[in-house]
């Protein structure tokens, strides 16, 4: 496995791990247990994003991160909490697939950097 595949797992595994400090936010009802989960998953969120940060640009991690949160925060609180997912949602996570697919075969990594 190259080192931009594992980028992405990292960033992928950044957008799970905050996914899963929402849903403990929302899901256990004792204070300790609540924050207690939130500041774990929190920090495994934020190593696994520095992590993927090593191997991809800050645009391709923080957008994989991001729609990893949205796609299993929406069906966690679908599956999870009852919620209600409409049409617009799907539209929107599909238009987000598709954004990250198009960044992850974009040429940002060929490009010089002037910092």
């Amino acid at each position: 496995m190259g080192s931009k595949e594992k980028g992405y797992l990292w960033a992928i595994s950044a957008g799970l791990t905050a996914a899963l400090a929402a849903i403990s936010a929302k899901h256990f009802s004792h204070q300790f247990i609540r924050y207690g989960f939130v500041i774990l998953f929190n920090v495994a969120m934020w190593a696994c994003y520095v992590n993927s940060l090593k191997a991809l640009s800050s645009l391709q991690a923080t957008v994989t991160n991001f729609a990893t949160n949205f796609l299993f925060s929406g069906l966690a609180g679908y599956f999870l909490f009852e919620e209600a997912l409409p049409f617009k949602w799907f539209a929107g996570a599909l238009l987000i697939v598709i954004g990250v697919l198009a960044l992850s075969k974009s040429s940002i990594d060929g490009k010089t950097r002037t910092d």
